[in-house]
């Protein structure tokens, strides 16, 4: 039996280093393809850089809206006017092939996924408010104002970090991906993942 695939849910107010962790773990620490980050589907405008299936599905509204309706969503939300959504199909795919996926998504659309599958859920906290708000205007990319929205945003997410199984505190970002990869060992130690790993060795170990 192969062994099943875990998903992984992590969350961060912005600015606290998620992606960053994420880009780290998988660019350096995946040899054996064994993670993936999930690609959601969204209605916002494309970025610099970004690649329609690598970073994003981008499709129309009115295409979203009727996937919602189809319910091949695990969970979507609107963010500052856009639409954002996880594919179940695509999700429980990549389960079933002994992959681990992360899912990036906030406190609330959290709360969708663990009602309906199993998940282990991280939450990254920042060192301070005032490192968090050193990061965003680090950036350069938004305005006094965008900066000041963001905070606000951050705070009302962090009270949400005790909904989570781990946290982990970026302030040193190489201890905190050191943490990130041992949860992911962790689990992968796990009794039911190592009886469906391990299945042929168990049966010959205790065979009579």
């Amino acid at each position: 039996m192969a062994q099943q695939g875990t998903l992984y849910i992590i969350s961060s107010p912005s600015g606290a280093g998620k992606s960053s962790l994420l880009n780290a773990l998988l660019t350096h620490h995946n040899a054996a393809g064994k993670m993936q980050l999930s690609v959601s589907h969204t209605t916002r405008a494309t970025r610099p850089g970004e690649e329609n299936g690598v970073h994003y599905h981008f499709v129309p509204v009115e295409e979203f809206k009727s996937l919602i309706e189809r319910g091949d969503f695990l969970e979507w939300a609107e963010v500052f006017g856009n639409y954002y959504g996880t594919s179940r199909a695509a999700i429980e795919a990549c389960l079933a092939q002994g992959i681990d996926v992360f899912l990036d998504i906030d406190w609330q659309g959290a709360r969708q996924i663990r009602e309906l599958m199993p998940t282990k859920s991280i939450f990254i906290l920042p060192p301070s408010r005032e490192e968090l708000e050193r990061r965003l205007i680090g950036r350069g990319q938004d305005s006094a104002e965008v900066i000041k929205g963001r905070m606000e945003k951050a705070i009302a997410e962090m009270v949400h970090y005790d909904e989570y199984d781990y946290v982990i505190i970026n302030e040193d970002f190489e201890l905190a991906l050191f943490q990130l990869r041992a949860i992911i060992e962790c689990q992968r130690l796990e009794m039911r993942q190592q009886q469906q790993a391990q299945q042929n060795l168990l049966q010959q170990l205790l065979a009579e």
